[in-house]
Parts: structure tokens; C-alpha cells; sequence
């Protein structure tokens, strides 16, 4: 199998100094011009550079402790007042430990975290700024804020009660939940996945502080092997050798329209100059909502698609990004759009309503499908990072393949979505299975469907993940029912259509 990607050995922590823009480079540059959609300008400019892209600040923030000191720091933090954490407070403080949100340098103070909600960015010392969209923050409630009293310093622990991180200097403030909801999701409708689990019942008060965290965050799920940090992700990329690094975010099993997508931008960007772009495969592997794939089957799907050929594992580094999924559309992808940066990406691929879902309440979206890419060609902080618009891809039954949409001959074009491949299956399996969601992926010639067949509508984790493959000439195929009591299973065939053979159904429990 191919190796996806290579982990490196923890770096040796920066010192804590003040960080500051630097517009310096030693990559020498060529300019090179291509169309813009822009009504003012006709053309844009990009230097093609033999190096890396800075992060923001100048200089990537690891607050994770050195080595030699990690002992004197645990026996600090057993004498301070303590702060437990949730799962997404420890995926945050993650984020903030290996310098994804640089230059910030621990959960925000309240200027902080009202530059984030009111402007969208940060101001550094030098006048300069950089972009921050989403508020990372740490909730507390009056117990907790009455036994830290008058402590200029917390210990943070996990579920287990032990230390983790100390957050210094610390500033205790309001949490105005419903004006924080109001400005990162532009609606305060009951419903919303990220606002439920982790805003909702948290405590009325925000803790922040400056961040040195204990140890490097470790899941032990399997998968640590991916979670390469900005710090090591920039050593393998120029490892490679890239001159380009493109990044594409996603949160489901990829599909051959994104693999299309993702080779044809590779080619666009050596026609452009560039010598070696690099793509940075980015799943994301904090919070998601329910109905979401989970990260472990993600991550089998995307090694398959290295296997397989799909993507070329020479060109493609595939880590986990750690962060939540916020669902806040325009808003949360400017900050994903940020932390790509400080990974080294200077081009970043955004696709239609990205981090956007239906409104919780009407049938709609939430978020203008449009918006997420306008806003991120305007944002202030993001000026540096080349957005490219996701193409639209379908089957082209001339070709047999996935290919761009050609408008002038739609006959000719096959739109398969989710929702497509979901009212099929939820109408072969019928009363049987009261919850079914299909995500539906592509590799080679075969669909690949994922099912998540859920029993009882009130449970919020599937009760397991069955694949089924099944040809794109012929989608019914053979397909294997699961009754609610779990007692037999019986199999069905749809007349007029050819069974695949082999017939494959995996069941997993989760």
C-alpha cells in the first residue's frame, strides 16, 4: 500500500517572544498572470516562488512544553485551580498547541475574542493583521470561576481529573452566548449541531489565558499517525519539494469528482509555472454532526484512494486537520482557510456552500452556496492564499467518466448526489430501517455506498456502517436488508438488473 504520509519527531518549542508580519522572503519569484472574475481587474497576479508560504505572524506558535521541563510544569499544575475540559475544549486547545491559529497563543482574552466576532481578524503589534474568524474560547461556570478566585493561573484537566495544560495570566469575562451564536452562524435557530453540544449548556463565563500545554495531544484511536502538525507538515512538503501547495478540506469519503477536481487544479498549476504542487488532502477529524462519516472510515476510504491510483501518493500528503466543525459557513471557512496557511498552502480549493448544511428549522440551506468563495477572495487576513472555485463535476455518459460539466450538451451528464443515492436505498429497504443515510463515493468503476442504518429514531450514533459496492450501470444490484430486530438478514434482487458479482457487504459496529 502506498504510504500516505510521514511523521516526524515532535519540534523543539519556539521561544515566547511577540510575533510580528514579516513580508520577508529568500524564495526568488516569478510573476505570472491568469483570468480573474474580479470587475475591477482583469487580471490577477501571482508570484510562482520556490518556497513555502509564511505563517501568519512570521513565525509558527507551538505551545507545547520542551521536554526538560515537562516534569517541573506537572508538579505546577497539581498545585492550581483546575478547569476540566470537554472533547471539543481538548480539540481546541490541540489546535491551539501546534500553531494552527497562530499567532494566538492560547484560548482568547475578551479583545480578543471581540476583534474575532465583531471584525474577523486580530490585530498584531506591528499595525498589522491577520485573519481569525471563529472564537476559540474556553466556557466556565460560576463554580468553577468562584473556586479559581483570585489565581492568575489554572491547570486544565481531561475527563480523568489529570493535568494537561496551565493557562497563564489568566482573564475571566462574560460569555454572551446569544450574541456569540448570533455573529458566527447569522441565525440563532434552535438546531444547530455545534451550538447544542458545546455552547448551549456551557457556563456563562470565558476563560483566557496564554497556553502551555503539557504533553503533544495524543488520541490513542489509531490514527495519531495522520495528525501531522503546521510545524511537520511544512518539513515534508519540502521534503517533496513543493513550489505549490494546494489544500482541499473535506469531511465525507471522496468522490471521483473531487479526485477530478483535485489532479485537474495539479495540472493547472504546473501550466501556471510551478514546478511541483503538492496537495494536502485535509479531512477533518474534531466534532462533526451525527449523520457525518465517522473519521476512522474516512481515512481507510482515503488510503484506498491512494492505493488504488486515484490520487498520485507522490503529489498527495493526506493529514487530519484537528479542529470542530462549526457548520457556520461563510464565517468557520475563513478560519479553515487560515490554518491552511500556517501549513504551509498558498491555494486553497472551496467548493459549493462550503462548511454550510440545511437550516435546522425551514427547508433550505442555512448559507448562500456562493457566499463561502466570495467571501474568502475579500477577506481581510487571507490576501495571500489563491482561492480556487470548485468546478462542477458529473458522469459524462459520452465518456464514461467523471468530467466537468459541459452546459452546452447537459443531456449528456449524470448528476449523482447523495440525496440521489439515499431516496434509492431508503426506498429498496423501505419500513425496515428507520434511519438511512448513504454517502456515496467512487473508485474506479465502482459506487461505493455507506449506509448508516440506524435503529430507533432517538439514538444519535449509528448502530453500524455497511458498504455497498454496486456498479454505476447498475444501481439496484443486490442488496442485503437488515430487519430492526437484528435476528436474519435477507437478501433481495432487483428484476431487469444485473447482480455485481462478487456481492460485498460489510457491517461494523460503532
Amino acid at each position: 500500500m502506498a504510504s500516505m504520509s510521514t511523521v516526524f519527531p515532535k519540534p523543539t518549542s519556539f521561544i515566547s517572544q511577540p510575533l510580528t508580519k514579516s513580508h520577508k522572503s529568500d524564495s526568488v519569484t516569478t510573476s505570472i498572470s491568469f483570468p480573474s472574475n474580479s470587475k475591477t481587474r482583469s487580471l490577477r497576479t501571482i508570484s510562482v516562488r520556490a518556497g513555502l508560504i509564511e505563517p501568519d505572524g512570521g513565525k509558527l506558535v507551538d505551545l507545547v512544553v520542551p521536554e526538560p521541563r515537562r516534569r517541573e510544569k506537572k508538579h505546577e499544575a497539581a498545585d492550581l485551580p483546575r478547569v476540566r475540559l470537554t472533547a471539543i475544549d481538548l480539540q481546541w486547545m490541540h489546535v491551539l498547541s501546534e500553531g494552527w491559529a497562530s499567532p494566538l497563543r492560547g484560548f482568547m482574552r475578551e479583545s480578543e475574542f471581540l476583534q474575532t466576532l465583531h471584525f474577523n481578524l486580530l490585530n498584531l503589534d506591528d499595525g498589522s493583521v491577520v485573519n481569525m474568524s471563529v472564537p476559540i474560547v474556553l466556557a466556565i461556570d460560576d463554580q468553577q470561576k468562584a473556586l479559581i478566585g483570585e489565581s492568575k493561573r489554572v491547570s486544565l484537566v481531561d475527563s480523568d481529573d489529570n493535568p494537561i495544560a496551565i493557562l497563564n495570566d489568566i482573564e475571566i469575562y462574560k460569555h454572551p452566548k446569544e450574541e456569540r451564536i448570533a455573529r458566527t452562524w447569522g441565525t440563532t435557530a434552535p438546531g444547530l449541531p455545534y451550538v447544542e453540544e458545546a455552547i448551549t449548556n456551557a457556563g456563562d463565563w470565558l476563560i483566557g489565558g496564554d497556553l502551555e500545554v503539557l504533553e503533544p495531544v495524543k488520541y490513542n484511536d489509531g490514527l495519531d499517525r495522520f495528525r501531522l502538525s503546521p510545524f511537520e507538515l511544512r518539513k515534508e512538503l519540502e521534503k517533496r519539494g513543493a513550489d505549490a501547495v494546494f489544500a482541499f478540506q473535506l469531511r465525507n469519503p471522496v468522490h471521483n469528482g473531487h479526485a477530478l477536481l483535485m489532479t485537474d487544479t495539479r495540472r493547472r498549476l504546473l501550466e501556471m509555472g510551478y514546478k511541483n504542487p503538492i496537495l494536502l488532502l485535509h479531512p477533518l477529524g474534531g466534532f462533526t454532526k451525527a449523520d457525518d462519516v465517522p473519521l476512522s472510515w474516512r481515512m481507510k476510504q482515503h488510503e484506498k484512494v491512494l492505493e488504488d491510483g486515484v490520487l498520485d501518493p507522490e503529489t498527495t500528503v493526506v493529514s487530519i486537520f484537528p479542529s470542530p466543525m462549526l457548520y457556520a459557513g461563510p464565517t468557520e471557512v475563513q478560519w479553515h482557510a487560515k490554518a491552511r496557511i500556517n501549513a504551509g498552502a498558498n491555494f486553497y480549493i472551496v467548493g459549493r456552500d462550503p462548511a454550510g448544511m440545511g437550516h435546522p428549522v425551514e427547508k433550505r440551506d442555512l448559507y448562500d452556496a456562493d457566499h463561502g468563495k466570495k467571501v474568502l477572495s475579500m477577506a481581510p487576513g487571507l490576501e495571500r492564499l489563491n482561492i480556487l472555485p470548485f468546478r462542477v463535476a458529473a458522469y459524462d455518459k459520452t465518456q464514461g467518466k467523471m468530467a466537468f460539466f459541459d452546459p452546452s450538451r447537459a443531456q449528456d451528464f449524470l448528476f449523482i448526489s447523495g440525496t440521489k443515492v439515499n431516496k434509492h436505498f431508503s426506498n429498496q429497504l423501505g419500513h425496515n430501517v428507520t434511519k438511512l443515510k448513504c454517502i456515496q463515493f467512487l473508485i474506479k468503476d465502482l459506487m461505493v455506498v455507506l449506509i448508516d442504518e440506524s435503529i430507533g429514531k432517538e439514538q444519535r450514533e449509528p448502530t453500524r456502517w455497511i458498504y455497498v459496492p454496486w456498479r454505476l450501470e447498475s444501481p439496484c444490484g443486490l442488496l442485503r436488508q437488515f430487519d430492526t430486530n437484528r435476528k436474519h438478514q435477507t437478501s433481495g434482487k432487483d428484476s431487469g438488473l444485473r447482480p455485481i458479482k462478487p456481492f460485498i457487504c460489510f457491517c461494523f459496529s460503532t
